[in-house]
């Protein structure tokens, strides 16, 4: 399988509205629940009304488009990380999963990664 590296930083945090949330921008990934809204974008694309954010984010794509029917790909990606205590945060969207790092971690991940097997590509 192959993981397609993002070269960017990325800024995962919670705003109060998505009023000034560049849907347009190259990465936009927002959430909603009755409890917040969260928002996952280039660290240069960070609107100016957040209510927390974190920065040092990288991230990686599973290449290709994923059928639904897959069972266990994220899984598979994350417990490799966990046993060498590394933490994901993850969003799936209707093609692939997405796995960001903070960035301190993120090529340590994808040499394990790749020892484990997966393509890493630029």
């Amino acid at each position: 399988m192959e993981l397609k590296k993002l070269n960017d930083n990325f800024t995962v945090c919670k705003v109060e509205d998505f009023s000034l949330v560049n849907i347009d921008a190259e990465y936009c990934f927002i959430g909603k629940t009755d409890e917040e809204k969260s928002l996952v974008c280039l660290t240069a694309d960070v609107p100016s009304n957040v209510i927390q954010r974190d920065d040092g984010w990288k991230g990686f794509r599973i290449q290709g488009v994923l059928d639904f029917s897959l069972i266990g790909v994220l899984a598979k990606i994350s417990t490799i990380l966990a046993e060498e205590g590394i933490s994901i945060f993850a969003v799936s969207t209707y093609n692939t999963d997405y796995v960001f790092l903070k960035e301190e971690n993120y090529q340590k991940a994808l040499d394990i990664l790749k020892h484990s097997g997966y393509k890493i590509i630029a």
